[in-house]
Protein backbone atom coordinates (compact mmCIF):
# COMPACT_ATOMS: atom_id res chain seq x y z
CA UNK A 1 0.00 0.00 0.00
CA UNK A 2 1.16 3.26 -1.39
CA UNK A 3 -0.41 5.69 1.81
CA UNK A 4 0.94 8.90 0.82
CA UNK A 5 -1.18 7.70 -2.94
CA UNK A 6 -4.08 6.86 -1.04
CA UNK A 7 -4.22 9.87 1.05
CA UNK A 8 -4.57 12.38 -1.85
CA UNK A 9 -7.64 10.64 -2.70
CA UNK A 10 -9.68 12.06 0.55
CA UNK A 11 -9.63 15.62 0.42
CA UNK A 12 -10.85 16.08 3.97
CA UNK A 13 -7.49 15.66 4.93
CA UNK A 14 -5.91 18.63 3.13
CA UNK A 15 -7.73 21.01 5.78
CA UNK A 16 -6.25 22.26 8.54
CA UNK A 17 -6.58 24.35 11.49
CA UNK A 18 -4.44 27.40 13.04
CA UNK A 19 -2.08 25.83 10.23
CA UNK A 20 -2.03 22.64 11.50
CA UNK A 21 -3.69 19.42 9.44
CA UNK A 22 -6.47 17.30 10.76
CA UNK A 23 -5.56 14.18 12.00
CA UNK A 24 -8.67 12.21 11.89
CA UNK A 25 -8.91 8.92 14.10
CA UNK A 26 -12.24 8.64 14.92
CA UNK A 27 -13.04 6.07 12.08
CA UNK A 28 -15.22 3.58 14.10
CA UNK A 29 -17.48 6.26 14.18
CA UNK A 30 -17.44 7.26 9.99
CA UNK A 31 -14.57 6.98 7.50
CA UNK A 32 -14.06 9.75 5.07
CA UNK A 33 -14.82 9.18 1.63
CA UNK A 34 -12.06 9.57 -1.62
CA UNK A 35 -12.56 11.97 -3.95
CA UNK A 36 -14.15 8.65 -6.41
CA UNK A 37 -16.97 8.38 -4.00
CA UNK A 38 -17.69 11.63 -4.21
CA UNK A 39 -17.41 12.37 -7.49
CA UNK A 40 -19.96 9.11 -8.08
CA UNK A 41 -22.47 10.92 -6.15
CA UNK A 42 -21.93 14.15 -8.32
CA UNK A 43 -21.92 12.14 -11.46
CA UNK A 44 -25.57 10.31 -10.68
CA UNK A 45 -27.21 13.08 -9.71
CA UNK A 46 -25.86 15.45 -12.80
CA UNK A 47 -25.79 12.65 -15.51
CA UNK A 48 -28.27 9.63 -14.28
CA UNK A 49 -30.60 10.90 -11.97
CA UNK A 50 -34.31 9.20 -12.25
CA UNK A 51 -36.24 6.39 -10.34
CA UNK A 52 -35.44 2.76 -10.46
CA UNK A 53 -37.97 0.07 -11.57
CA UNK A 54 -40.75 2.53 -12.13
CA UNK A 55 -40.12 4.00 -15.94
CA UNK A 56 -39.19 2.31 -19.75
CA UNK A 57 -37.40 5.29 -20.07
CA UNK A 58 -33.41 5.58 -20.74
CA UNK A 59 -32.48 7.49 -17.40
CA UNK A 60 -34.72 4.94 -15.07
CA UNK A 61 -33.16 2.12 -17.11
CA UNK A 62 -29.51 3.66 -16.58
CA UNK A 63 -30.61 4.37 -12.87
CA UNK A 64 -31.83 0.62 -12.73
CA UNK A 65 -28.60 -1.34 -13.83
CA UNK A 66 -26.38 1.15 -11.52
CA UNK A 67 -28.39 0.15 -8.69
CA UNK A 68 -29.27 -3.20 -8.63
CA UNK A 69 -25.02 -3.39 -10.58
CA UNK A 70 -24.69 -2.08 -6.55
CA UNK A 71 -26.16 -4.64 -4.93
CA UNK A 72 -24.27 -7.29 -7.31
CA UNK A 73 -20.65 -5.99 -6.20
CA UNK A 74 -21.78 -6.04 -2.27
CA UNK A 75 -22.79 -9.87 -3.01
CA UNK A 76 -19.56 -10.47 -4.22
CA UNK A 77 -17.49 -8.48 -1.44
CA UNK A 78 -19.21 -10.78 0.99
CA UNK A 79 -19.49 -14.08 -1.14
CA UNK A 80 -23.37 -13.70 -1.02
CA UNK A 81 -24.93 -16.20 -3.36
CA UNK A 82 -26.20 -12.90 -5.21
CA UNK A 83 -28.12 -9.72 -4.93
CA UNK A 84 -31.08 -11.17 -3.58
CA UNK A 85 -29.27 -11.67 -0.30
CA UNK A 86 -28.10 -8.26 -0.40
CA UNK A 87 -31.25 -6.18 0.81
CA UNK A 88 -30.13 -2.08 1.21
CA UNK A 89 -31.12 -0.50 4.45
CA UNK A 90 -29.98 2.70 5.23
CA UNK A 91 -27.87 1.58 8.12
CA UNK A 92 -26.87 -1.06 10.18
CA UNK A 93 -28.89 -0.16 12.63
CA UNK A 94 -31.97 -0.55 10.34
CA UNK A 95 -30.87 -4.26 9.14
CA UNK A 96 -31.28 -5.50 12.46
CA UNK A 97 -34.27 -4.04 12.94
CA UNK A 98 -35.58 -5.56 10.01
CA UNK A 99 -34.60 -9.02 11.25
CA UNK A 100 -36.30 -8.12 14.51
CA UNK A 101 -39.35 -6.91 12.98
CA UNK A 102 -39.43 -9.92 10.69
CA UNK A 103 -39.31 -12.86 11.95
CA UNK A 104 -41.79 -14.45 13.56
CA UNK A 105 -41.64 -14.31 17.14
CA UNK A 106 -43.41 -16.98 20.00
CA UNK A 107 -43.78 -16.27 23.63
CA UNK A 108 -40.90 -18.17 25.02
CA UNK A 109 -38.24 -17.61 22.38
CA UNK A 110 -34.73 -16.35 23.63
CA UNK A 111 -32.17 -13.76 21.46
CA UNK A 112 -28.35 -14.42 22.92
CA UNK A 113 -26.28 -11.58 22.60
CA UNK A 114 -22.86 -10.55 24.48
CA UNK A 115 -22.16 -8.07 26.76
CA UNK A 116 -19.97 -6.06 24.62
CA UNK A 117 -23.04 -5.38 22.03
CA UNK A 118 -23.40 -1.76 20.28
CA UNK A 119 -26.93 -0.58 21.80
CA UNK A 120 -28.20 -1.13 18.24
CA UNK A 121 -27.89 -5.07 19.15
CA UNK A 122 -29.55 -4.40 22.00
CA UNK A 123 -32.37 -2.29 21.55
CA UNK A 124 -34.36 -4.59 19.06
CA UNK A 125 -34.22 -7.25 21.34
CA UNK A 126 -35.36 -5.51 24.15
CA UNK A 127 -38.52 -3.97 21.99
CA UNK A 128 -39.55 -7.94 21.83
CA UNK A 129 -39.93 -8.35 25.39
CA UNK A 130 -43.47 -7.41 24.55
CA UNK A 131 -43.54 -11.06 22.55
CA UNK A 132 -42.54 -12.61 25.56
CA UNK A 133 -38.98 -12.95 23.78
CA UNK A 134 -35.94 -12.55 26.82
CA UNK A 135 -32.82 -11.77 25.93
CA UNK A 136 -30.00 -13.03 27.72
CA UNK A 137 -26.19 -11.67 27.99
CA UNK A 138 -22.91 -13.52 27.49
CA UNK A 139 -20.16 -12.83 29.48
CA UNK A 140 -17.32 -10.63 29.01
CA UNK A 141 -13.73 -11.83 30.50
CA UNK A 142 -11.47 -9.68 31.62
CA UNK A 143 -9.16 -9.76 28.81
CA UNK A 144 -11.55 -8.17 26.66
CA UNK A 145 -12.95 -11.60 24.72
CA UNK A 146 -16.60 -13.58 25.03
CA UNK A 147 -16.83 -16.51 27.56
CA UNK A 148 -17.39 -19.44 25.36
CA UNK A 149 -17.96 -21.44 28.36
CA UNK A 150 -20.77 -19.37 29.14
CA UNK A 151 -21.79 -19.10 25.95
CA UNK A 152 -22.19 -22.64 25.93
CA UNK A 153 -24.04 -22.61 28.65
CA UNK A 154 -26.63 -20.08 28.24
CA UNK A 155 -27.61 -21.42 24.77
CA UNK A 156 -30.56 -24.33 24.74
CA UNK A 157 -33.64 -24.95 22.41
CA UNK A 158 -35.59 -21.88 23.57
CA UNK A 159 -32.98 -20.11 21.46
CA UNK A 160 -34.31 -18.89 18.45
CA UNK A 161 -31.33 -16.23 17.96
CA UNK A 162 -27.55 -15.48 18.28
CA UNK A 163 -26.51 -11.72 17.43
CA UNK A 164 -22.96 -10.84 17.88
CA UNK A 165 -20.41 -8.28 17.08
CA UNK A 166 -17.42 -9.44 14.68
CA UNK A 167 -15.47 -6.16 16.30
CA UNK A 168 -16.25 -4.73 19.20
CA UNK A 169 -16.34 -0.91 18.85
CA UNK A 170 -15.27 -0.70 22.38
CA UNK A 171 -12.79 -2.85 23.26
CA UNK A 172 -11.49 -3.47 19.68
CA UNK A 173 -11.75 -7.21 19.96
CA UNK A 174 -11.85 -9.94 16.86
CA UNK A 175 -14.73 -12.23 17.89
CA UNK A 176 -14.99 -15.95 16.97
CA UNK A 177 -17.46 -15.47 14.68
CA UNK A 178 -17.04 -19.26 13.03
CA UNK A 179 -17.11 -20.77 15.86
CA UNK A 180 -19.49 -18.51 18.01
CA UNK A 181 -21.83 -19.18 14.75
CA UNK A 182 -21.12 -23.11 14.99
CA UNK A 183 -22.25 -23.13 19.13
CA UNK A 184 -25.41 -21.42 17.99
CA UNK A 185 -26.44 -23.64 14.85
CA UNK A 186 -25.58 -26.68 16.98
CA UNK A 187 -28.66 -25.94 19.37
CA UNK A 188 -30.59 -25.16 16.21
CA UNK A 189 -30.67 -21.24 17.06
CA UNK A 190 -30.07 -18.34 13.83
CA UNK A 191 -27.25 -16.30 13.25
CA UNK A 192 -26.95 -12.68 13.70
CA UNK A 193 -23.46 -11.10 12.68
CA UNK A 194 -22.94 -7.30 13.45
CA UNK A 195 -20.48 -6.90 10.72
CA UNK A 196 -20.69 -2.60 11.01
CA UNK A 197 -16.54 -2.86 11.89
CA UNK A 198 -15.44 -5.60 10.31
CA UNK A 199 -17.07 -5.12 6.71
CA UNK A 200 -14.37 -2.17 6.21
CA UNK A 201 -11.26 -3.54 7.41
CA UNK A 202 -10.74 -7.07 6.34
CA UNK A 203 -12.32 -10.04 4.55
CA UNK A 204 -15.46 -11.37 5.00
CA UNK A 205 -17.19 -14.27 3.46
CA UNK A 206 -20.18 -15.11 5.15
CA UNK A 207 -20.99 -18.24 3.28
CA UNK A 208 -17.80 -19.39 5.12
CA UNK A 209 -18.49 -17.95 8.38
CA UNK A 210 -22.02 -19.61 8.17
CA UNK A 211 -23.88 -17.08 9.68
CA UNK A 212 -27.55 -16.48 8.78
CA UNK A 213 -27.91 -12.78 8.75
CA UNK A 214 -25.18 -10.23 8.38
CA UNK A 215 -25.33 -6.05 8.62
CA UNK A 216 -23.21 -3.90 7.83
CA UNK A 217 -23.01 0.57 6.71
CA UNK A 218 -21.07 1.85 3.89
CA UNK A 219 -20.49 5.11 5.59
CA UNK A 220 -17.92 2.93 8.60
CA UNK A 221 -16.02 1.57 4.67
CA UNK A 222 -15.50 4.86 3.14
CA UNK A 223 -18.83 4.98 1.21
CA UNK A 224 -21.73 7.74 1.52
CA UNK A 225 -24.13 7.86 4.97
CA UNK A 226 -27.60 6.52 4.31
CA UNK A 227 -27.00 3.30 2.94
CA UNK A 228 -26.52 -0.17 5.15
CA UNK A 229 -26.24 -3.59 4.45
CA UNK A 230 -28.51 -6.75 5.85
CA UNK A 231 -27.33 -9.81 4.25
CA UNK A 232 -29.54 -13.24 4.52
CA UNK A 233 -29.80 -16.72 3.51
CA UNK A 234 -31.87 -16.45 0.86
CA UNK A 235 -34.29 -19.27 1.50
CA UNK A 236 -34.99 -17.34 5.40
CA UNK A 237 -35.05 -14.06 3.65
CA UNK A 238 -38.37 -15.66 1.25
CA UNK A 239 -40.29 -16.54 4.46
CA UNK A 240 -39.83 -13.74 6.37
CA UNK A 241 -42.70 -10.59 6.38
CA UNK A 242 -41.55 -7.59 4.85
CA UNK A 243 -40.29 -5.14 7.38
CA UNK A 244 -42.36 -1.97 5.56
CA UNK A 245 -45.00 -1.69 2.75
CA UNK A 246 -45.60 0.52 0.10
CA UNK A 247 -44.16 1.45 -3.20
CA UNK A 248 -41.30 -1.16 -4.85
CA UNK A 249 -42.03 -3.79 -2.53
CA UNK A 250 -45.31 -4.89 -4.06
CA UNK A 251 -45.87 -7.21 -7.48
CA UNK A 252 -49.13 -7.22 -7.60
CA UNK A 253 -52.22 -5.02 -5.40
CA UNK A 254 -55.83 -5.75 -5.03
CA UNK A 255 -58.37 -4.05 -2.47
CA UNK A 256 -58.06 -7.25 -0.35
CA UNK A 257 -54.71 -8.17 -0.95
CA UNK A 258 -50.93 -7.87 -1.67
CA UNK A 259 -47.94 -9.67 -3.06
CA UNK A 260 -44.70 -8.90 -2.26
CA UNK A 261 -41.75 -8.35 -5.03
CA UNK A 262 -39.17 -10.63 -5.45
CA UNK A 263 -35.63 -10.44 -3.09
CA UNK A 264 -34.12 -8.15 -2.18
CA UNK A 265 -36.76 -5.47 -3.48
CA UNK A 266 -39.06 -7.57 -0.93
CA UNK A 267 -37.70 -5.64 2.09
CA UNK A 268 -36.71 -1.87 0.03
CA UNK A 269 -40.24 -0.22 0.05
CA UNK A 270 -40.57 3.38 -1.30
CA UNK A 271 -37.75 5.29 -3.10
CA UNK A 272 -34.16 4.03 -1.97
CA UNK A 273 -31.41 5.97 -1.29
CA UNK A 274 -30.58 5.34 -5.26
CA UNK A 275 -27.30 7.92 -5.74
CA UNK A 276 -25.99 6.49 -2.57
CA UNK A 277 -26.31 2.47 -3.30
CA UNK A 278 -24.56 3.26 -6.60
CA UNK A 279 -21.68 5.24 -4.53
CA UNK A 280 -21.46 2.29 -2.12
CA UNK A 281 -20.68 -0.11 -5.51
CA UNK A 282 -17.57 2.45 -6.50
CA UNK A 283 -16.91 2.43 -2.85
CA UNK A 284 -16.48 -1.33 -2.99
CA UNK A 285 -14.19 -1.01 -6.21
CA UNK A 286 -11.67 1.04 -4.59
CA UNK A 287 -11.43 -0.86 -1.37
CA UNK A 288 -11.08 -4.24 -3.72
CA UNK A 289 -8.48 -2.27 -5.71
CA UNK A 290 -6.48 -1.40 -2.11
CA UNK A 291 -7.01 -5.12 -1.63
CA UNK A 292 -9.16 -6.06 2.17
CA UNK A 293 -5.77 -8.04 3.62
CA UNK A 294 -3.43 -4.78 2.49
CA UNK A 295 -6.12 -2.75 4.72
CA UNK A 296 -6.08 -5.18 7.16
CA UNK A 297 -2.40 -5.76 7.60
CA UNK A 298 -1.53 -2.07 7.31
CA UNK A 299 -4.32 -1.57 10.83
CA UNK A 300 -2.36 -4.23 12.47
CA UNK A 301 1.02 -3.03 11.99
CA UNK A 302 -0.60 0.66 13.09
CA UNK A 303 -2.68 -0.44 16.27
CA UNK A 304 0.64 -2.80 17.10
CA UNK A 305 2.87 0.58 16.71
CA UNK A 306 0.36 2.49 19.20
CA UNK A 307 -0.56 -0.19 21.62
CA UNK A 308 3.34 -0.68 22.45
CA UNK A 309 3.80 3.36 22.83
CA UNK A 310 0.68 3.74 25.11
CA UNK A 311 1.79 0.90 27.37
CA UNK A 312 4.67 2.78 28.60
CA UNK A 313 2.76 5.74 29.14
CA UNK A 314 1.53 6.69 33.17
CA UNK A 315 -1.98 6.41 34.04
CA UNK A 316 -3.11 4.84 31.51
CA UNK A 317 -5.81 2.50 31.40
CA UNK A 318 -6.73 0.24 27.71
CA UNK A 319 -9.32 -1.74 27.29
CA UNK A 320 -9.95 -4.87 25.74
CA UNK A 321 -6.96 -7.64 24.30
CA UNK A 322 -3.29 -5.97 24.62
CA UNK A 323 -2.77 -8.59 22.06
CA UNK A 324 -2.65 -6.24 18.23
CA UNK A 325 -3.40 -9.86 16.62
CA UNK A 326 -6.88 -10.28 18.52
CA UNK A 327 -8.20 -7.03 18.10
CA UNK A 328 -9.48 -4.29 15.20
CA UNK A 329 -7.69 -1.06 14.51
CA UNK A 330 -9.18 0.48 17.56
CA UNK A 331 -7.80 1.49 21.27
CA UNK A 332 -10.30 2.60 23.72
CA UNK A 333 -8.32 4.06 27.16
CA UNK A 334 -8.65 6.27 30.00
CA UNK A 335 -6.53 8.51 31.76
CA UNK A 336 -5.86 8.34 35.68
CA UNK A 337 -7.87 11.66 36.94
CA UNK A 338 -8.83 13.22 33.59
CA UNK A 339 -12.23 12.86 32.37
CA UNK A 340 -12.61 11.16 28.99
CA UNK A 341 -14.41 14.50 27.69
CA UNK A 342 -11.55 16.56 28.56
CA UNK A 343 -8.59 14.44 26.80
CA UNK A 344 -10.73 14.20 23.20
CA UNK A 345 -11.29 18.33 23.65
CA UNK A 346 -7.59 18.73 24.60
CA UNK A 347 -6.42 16.15 21.37
CA UNK A 348 -8.69 18.08 18.94
CA UNK A 349 -7.75 21.76 20.16
CA UNK A 350 -3.99 21.11 20.58
CA UNK A 351 -2.89 19.30 17.56
CA UNK A 352 -6.44 18.79 15.73
CA UNK A 353 -6.78 15.04 16.58
CA UNK A 354 -10.67 14.06 16.25
CA UNK A 355 -10.85 11.11 18.55
CA UNK A 356 -14.19 9.78 20.18
CA UNK A 357 -15.05 10.01 24.19
CA UNK A 358 -18.25 8.89 25.45
CA UNK A 359 -20.13 5.53 26.13
CA UNK A 360 -19.45 4.64 22.15
CA UNK A 361 -22.92 3.00 22.20
CA UNK A 362 -21.60 0.61 24.65
CA UNK A 363 -23.02 2.08 27.76
CA UNK A 364 -23.91 -1.41 29.96
CA UNK A 365 -20.12 -2.52 28.93
CA UNK A 366 -18.34 0.59 30.23
CA UNK A 367 -20.96 1.05 33.16
CA UNK A 368 -19.84 -2.98 34.21
CA UNK A 369 -16.37 -1.56 34.12
CA UNK A 370 -16.77 1.46 36.36
CA UNK A 371 -16.49 3.44 34.06
CA UNK A 372 -18.23 6.85 32.93
CA UNK A 373 -17.00 6.69 28.97
CA UNK A 374 -13.75 6.45 27.54
CA UNK A 375 -11.21 8.22 24.84
CA UNK A 376 -11.00 5.89 21.13
CA UNK A 377 -8.61 6.47 18.78
CA UNK A 378 -9.20 4.08 15.61
CA UNK A 379 -7.45 4.04 12.45
CA UNK A 380 -8.14 3.35 8.92
CA UNK A 381 -6.47 2.83 5.66
CA UNK A 382 -4.92 6.56 5.21
CA UNK A 383 -3.69 6.34 8.61
CA UNK A 384 0.34 6.77 9.34
CA UNK A 385 2.77 6.18 11.75
CA UNK A 386 3.75 9.52 11.84
CA UNK A 387 0.07 10.56 12.80
CA UNK A 388 0.16 7.92 15.62
CA UNK A 389 3.44 9.54 16.92
CA UNK A 390 1.64 12.77 17.30
CA UNK A 391 -1.23 11.29 19.37
CA UNK A 392 0.90 9.26 21.38
CA UNK A 393 3.15 13.25 22.12
CA UNK A 394 -0.11 15.20 22.80
CA UNK A 395 -1.51 12.57 25.06
CA UNK A 396 1.61 12.53 27.30
CA UNK A 397 1.55 16.21 27.48
CA UNK A 398 -1.78 16.09 28.75
CA UNK A 399 -0.70 13.36 30.69
CA UNK A 400 2.11 15.61 32.33
CA UNK A 401 -0.03 18.59 32.48
CA UNK A 402 -3.23 17.56 34.28
CA UNK A 403 -2.32 13.86 35.34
Amino acid sequence: MNITEIRKDFPILNREFKGKPIIYLDNTATSQKPRQVIDALVNFYSEHNSNVHRGMHRLSREASLMYEGAHDKVAKFVNAKGREEIVFTKNTTESINLVSHSLDWNDGDEVVVTEMEHHSNIIPWFMLKSKGVKVKFVKVKDDGTVDMDHLAEIINNKTKLVSFVHISNFLGTINPAEEITKIAHDSGAKVLLDAAQSAPHMELDFNKIGCDFAAFSAHKMCGPTGIGVLYGRQDLLEKMNPFLGGGDMIKTVDYDKFESHVLPWKFEAGTSNIAGGYAFGVTIDYLKKIGMKNIHNHEQELTKYALDQMKDLNKIKIYGPLDFEKRGGLISFNVEGIPHHDVATLLDERENIAVRSGYHCVEPLHKKLGAAGSVRASFYLYNTKEEIDKFISTLKQIIDVLG
